[in-house]
């Protein structure tokens, strides 16, 4: 059995720390934003190269308040991907706005710049570039496109902790950034958590209020916020963790060259010659889907579908008015990618086990 994911090896390798951590919270009776969650988010902060960084409650809630903390609201138009997680969406709508779909390249399954102009309208407030499957979104573009017309860019890093973009870590380019802890991500908790990053003060101090009843000081709410922190045995996982993210995700980026390097059948990703992936997941692209996951179960192989349906294509947001026509590449690539298991404790030997079998499937 070679599992799509597997976070118990993971645990095995630093459970002395985690355990550790895990008691250091137990002991001190502090458990909701306390000195963990402030030195995590010194931490986060300086491994970005930004000055701020605010702990919340889960990667959703990350864009909705971000996006609120840039007065995002009724009437306004936020452009991103069809091809996203729901989560992206469901954020934009939260604060009342309209989500905007920009369809995605075939090579890369990133936001395609070249058809960006085109869905920006006089309501456009701002464009979230989704730095999808751990792989950077072109920039300069799409920061030339925002700042010629006065919007604004908040980048989605929930897969791509680490990644780079010319140099510098995603994140760290646009006016803001947001960030998930989902277990499964390079840089996972033990259960929900979320951040922001941004150079600006006055936008990580808006945050701050939103993200816990609009206070500066306990119980006087200045501005309507709500409830999302990162709780502190959360952010003393994630202290641990943040420590070993480079040495895991060059880990990533072995396993998936070697796939890359064994693969015959499938179409493989291809890091862009712009930044550097660090493989949140690493995903084909084949018109066989269906029959290769299949194929795959035989041999006692996992493999996942991120996304089996595009935004457009979700019962909810039908509302959006999008048919597969409008956004051909997004619908197509829902029909025709698969991901393959990939994590940074995946034995050499596993990777080219999958390799194998899916250059046998026919």
């Amino acid at each position: 059995m070679i599992p799509f994911f597997d976070l118990t090896k993971q645990y095995a390798s630093i459970q002395s720390e985690i355990d550790d951590a895990a008691a250091r919270v137990m002991r001190s009776g502090w458990f909701i934003l306390g000195p963990e969650v402030k030195t995590f988010e010194n931490e986060f902060a300086e491994y970005h190269g930004v000055k701020h960084a605010v702990g919340v409650g889960s990667g959703t809630e990350a864009i909705h308040i971000a996006l609120l903390a840039l007065g995002i609201g009724a009437g306004d138009e936020v452009i991103t991907v069809p091809n996203t997680a729901v989560a992206t969406v469901a954020a934009i709508e939260l604060t009342g706005a309209r989500a905007v779909l920009c369809d995605v390249r075939q090579d890369s399954m990133l936001l395609d710049v070249e058809q960006l102009e085109r869905a920006i309208t006089p309501r456009a407030k701002a464009i979230i570039p989704v730095h999808l499957f751990g792989q950077s979104c072109d920039l300069d573009p799409i920061l030339r496109i925002a700042r010629a017309n006065k919007i604004f860019v908040l980048e989605d890093c929930a897969q791509a902790h680490g990644a780079t973009y010319r140099g510098k870590r995603v994140g760290t380019h646009g006016d803001i950034a947001a960030f998930s802890f989902y277990p499964t991500k390079n840089l996972g908790a033990y259960g929900d958590g979320g951040a922001i990053i941004t150079h600006d003060a006055a936008l990580a101090e808006r945050v701050n209020l939103l993200r816990q009843y609009g206070w500066r000081e306990r119980y006087a709410s200045e501005i309507k916020g709500m409830n999302s922190r990162l709780d502190e045995l959360q952010a003393a996982i994630l202290r641990v963790k943040l420590r070993h993210l480079d040495e895991w995700n060059a880990a990533r980026r072995e396993r998936a060259a070697l796939y890359t390097e064994l693969l015959r059948t499938v179409t493989p990703p291809r890091e862009r010659p712009y930044g550097q992936s660090v493989y949140h997941l690493y995903v084909v692209q084949t018109p066989r889907r269906d029959a290769l996951i299949a194929h795959l179960k035989t041999r006692s192989i996992g493999a996942a579908i991120q996304y089996p349906l595009a935004i457009h294509q979700q019962a909810a947001y039908t509302n959006l008015g999008y048919r597969d026509a409008d956004l051909p590449v997004a619908s197509r690539l829902a029909r025709e990618i698969v991901s393959l298991p990939l994590y940074p404790e995946l034995a050499l030997d596993d990777v080219r086990a999958v390799a194998q079998a899916v250059n046998e499937f026919k």
